[in-house]
C-alpha cells in the first residue's frame, strides 16, 4: 500500500502547487488590467504626472488590499469547512467504526479494487491511521495540509501588486508624448505572457487564452481612455 499512498499524496501536492501558480498568474493579470484601465482612463483626461501617479497608486493599493481581503475570507471559509468535515469524520469513526470501515471499503472498490483487496486495504489503512485514510479517500483532504488563509491573502496581495506595477510605471516614467504608447504596448505584452502561462498551467492551448486576454485588456483600456477623453474635453 505504500506505493499508491505516496503517488496520491504526490499528485495532490502537485495539484495544489499548480492551483497556487494559476491563482498567482490570474492575480497578476487582474492587477495589470485593472490598473492599466485606470491610468489609461486618467491619461485620456490629463497628462499630469502627479494625477497619473496618484490614480495608479490608489488603484494598486485598493486592488491589492481588496484581493487579499477577499482571498482571506474565501480561504478561511474553506478551511472552516475542512475542519468541520474532519470533526464529523472523527465523530463517525468513534461512534460507528464498523460502518466507516465498510464505507472505506466501498470507496476503494469504486476506484477499481476487487471486494477482497478493497476490504484488506481498508483494514490496513484504518489500522495505520483511520482519520487520514477517510480524509484522503472520502473527503480529498490532507489533515496536515489544510488551506492557509494568510498564505492565500499574501499571495494575492503580492501577485496583484506585481501586475499593477507594470502599467503604473509605464504611464509615469516615459515622457508625456510616449506614455500612452509605452503603456499600451507593455500591458499587451504582459497580457500575452499571463494568458500563455495560465493556459499552459491548465494544460490548454495557449492561442485562444492569449487572444481572450489581450482582447479583454485592449477593450478595457479603449473604453476607459474614451471615457477619460470625453470627460477631459468636457472640462470635468
Amino acid at each position: 500500500m505504500t506505493g499508491p499512498t505516496h503517488d496520491e499524496a504526490h499528485g495532490g501536492a502537485l495539484g495544489s502547487r499548480l492551483n497556487w501558480l494559476r491563482a498567482a498568474v490570474l492575480g497578476a493579470n487582474d492587477g495589470i488590467v485593472s490598473t492599466a484601465g485606470l491610468v489609461v482612463g486618467v491619461a485620456g483626461a490629463t497628462d499630469s504626472r502627479t494625477a497619473l501617479l496618484t490614480a495608479g497608486l490608489a488603484g494598486l493599493l485598493a486592488g491589492s488590499m481588496s484581493m487579499a481581503a477577499g482571498e482571506y475570507v474565501s480561504v478561511s471559509t474553506q478551511r472552516d469547512s475542512e475542519r468541520a468535515a474532519l470533526a464529523q469524520e472523527r465523530r463517525e469513526l468513534r461512534e460507528q467504526p464498523e460502518a466507516e470501515l465498510r464505507e472505506l471499503t466501498e470507496l476503494l472498490r469504486a476506484r477499481g479494487l476487487s471486494q477482497e483487496v478493497a476490504r484488506d486495504a481498508a483494514r490496513q489503512l484504518t489500522a495505520r491511521d483511520a482519520l487520514r485514510a477517510h480524509a484522503s479517500v472520502e473527503l480529498g483532504i490532507d489533515p496536515d495540509a489544510l488551506t492557509n488563509p494568510w498564505h492565500a491573502a499574501w499571495a494575492s496581495f503580492l501577485a496583484f501588486t506585481v501586475g499593477a506595477l507594470l502599467p503604473l510605471l509605464a504611464i509615469v516614467l516615459p515622457p508625456p508624448g510616449l506614455r500612452l504608447a509605452v503603456t499600451v504596448l507593455s500591458v499587451l505584452a504582459a497580457l500575452v505572457l499571463t494568458g500563455f502561462s495560465s493556459a499552459r498551467l491548465g494544460a490548454a492551448r495557449p492561442g485562444r487564452a492569449v487572444l481572450r486576454n489581450t482582447a479583454g485588456g485592449a477593450l478595457a483600456m479603449a473604453v476607459t481612455y474614451a471615457a477619460g477623453a470625453l470627460l477631459g474635453a468636457a472640462g470635468a
